[in-house]
């Protein structure tokens, strides 16, 4: 009657070993198919925000007469150096530097950017040296000369390419001695 206890014992702790790996192998599957489906198991772009959220046709908005530049998703075009130039200024001249990004919507519209970087680097140098040492000092010299890199930008562009290309300039470094 002892070995029949003891078989029973040991029979039990087999059917729990089991029952772990059993449940271990099931939280693993589980977890492989969550990571899966999370991390864009499917071929299909999901839509983003930008496309979510996108103006009506109809829509009389200001953001909706830039056609092809708020279609796609965002991308950034990074400008290859810093724009380093001298401004002038009442007290002295000043040493700028200011590291540019461009905000652009969709793969076609980044393509056309990069093809475009030495024209875009021509014009916003040259709106850049149009400044002035004590604008700049202030946010809203800053946000004037964005606004004014951005207009001439997207003139330059319209030109060259036929369609708004870049929705924003972005100052992501500005230093100014």
């Amino acid at each position: 009657m002892a070995e029949k206890e003891l078989e029973l014992e040991d029979g039990g702790k087999k059917k729990g070993k089991m029952m772990i790996i059993i449940i271990a192998a099931v939280v693993l599957v589980i977890g492989g198919a969550a990571a899966f489906f999370l991390l864009g198991g499917s071929d299909e772009p999901a839509m983003d925000e930008s496309q979510a959220m996108s103006p009506t046709p109809g829509a009389s908005d200001g953001a909706a007469a830039s056609n092809s530049a708020a279609l796609g998703s965002a991308l950034y075009v990074a400008m290859p150096r810093p724009f380093v130039f001298n401004v002038p200024g009442t007290g002295r001249d000043r040493l700028v530097e200011i590291k540019v990004q461009l905000l652009v919507r969709g793969a076609d519209n980044e393509e056309q950017a990069k093809m475009h970087i030495p024209m875009i680097e021509g014009t916003l140098l040259r709106v850049f040296s149009s400044a002035n040492a004590d604008d700049l000092v202030t946010e809203a010299g800053k946000i004037a000369l964005r606004e004014q890199s951005i207009k001439e930008v997207k003139k330059v562009m319209q030109e060259i390419a036929g369609k708004d290309v870049v929705s924003q300039v972005l100052f992501t470094g500005f230093v100014m001695q």
